[in-house]
């Protein structure tokens, strides 16, 4: 049987890899001396007070491999086949730490694979994958599904303020908009993985409304697997997909509050809509 090892940066909920039987792993998030388990030790709403209040910004870290070992242990013993979806390997070590775990189990069958995504696509992504396995699909089969929804992956986000990227290193070509922030609302991707600008408007209201018709454009069918994030603005979530649910015609729309990993990044406020683009 294959089993899926996934980690927090997917959006999911604990709750919900427990009852999928997904092996799930936390980020740590550390304030000074202090590190935080983000599945259990701290969540976002409580990591935002926290971030607010804080005089320097937070550090995250991935997974260590040490956490991987007692899993892939025990689905190695079990006769699995193990395949670890991990966050993109540009925003995130936590690729590195599987592959350092998997080289003590050089007869286990292990597949790591990088999606070059974050977020609620890597949640959907995982979703999927679990869904293809438990169809009974080969590993060939799922990797290549996941390799086509990582080439179709979309999001588009608005953060109030680059400042938290910038200090966390994690800016990638917008940095190249940190002349113009206080003249500016961007709107930020992810290309191959890197956060890159994409585009600007001059007011919060135009850039959500380009959002919008990015969304409009893009998402073209009913199993784009939309989704919205936000970094404590549910309201704002909210109203986004309610507006999509009925106007794309594609029913509920998850809405996630973003784990504390990707808010330490994207700072309060951040709103972000992520699908995958249709086939072509």
């Amino acid at each position: 049987m294959i089993k899926i090892v996934a980690d927090t940066l997917s959006c999911l909920s604990v709750e919900t890899a427990r009852d999928l039987d997904i092996s799930y792993l936390p980020q740590i998030i550390i304030f000074g001396s202090e590190e935080y388990r983000d599945d259990s030790e701290i969540d976002s709403e409580t990591f935002l007070s926290k971030l607010k209040s804080s005089p320097t910004l937070p550090k995250t870290a991935a997974p260590a491999p040490a956490l991987y070992t007692p899993i892939f242990k025990q689905l190695s013993d079990q006769g699995h086949t193990i395949l670890v979806i991990c966050p993109s390997a540009s925003l995130s070590g936590t690729l590195r730490s599987a592959e350092v775990a998997a080289q003590d189990f050089p007869n286990a069958d292990i597949h790591i694979i990088d999606t070059r995504t974050i977020g609620a696509n890597l949640g959907s992504i995982v979703l999927e994958a679990h869904r293809w396995a438990k169809e009974g699909k080969t590993i060939e089969e799922i990797l290549t599904g996941i390799r086509d929804m990582m080439a179709r992956a979309r999001v588009y986000f608005l953060v109030d303020t680059l400042e938290y990227l910038h200090k966390g290193g994690r800016i990638g070509g917008a940095k190249a908009l940190l002349g113009t922030i206080l003249q500016v609302k961007p709107i930020l991707t992810l290309n191959n993985g890197v956060v890159e600008p994409f585009d600007s408007q001059r007011t919060k209201l135009k850039a959500v409304n380009r959002l919008k018709e990015l969304v409009h454009n893009e998402c073209a069918s009913r199993d784009c697997h939309l989704s919205i994030m936000h970094g404590g603005n549910l309201e704002e979530a909210q109203s986004l997909a309610s507006e999509f649910s009925q106007s794309l015609n594609i029913g509920e729309i998850p809405i996630y509050f973003v784990p504390p990993a990707i808010l330490v990044h994207g700072g309060p406020g951040v709103l972000a809509a992520a699908f995958f683009a249709k086939s072509q």
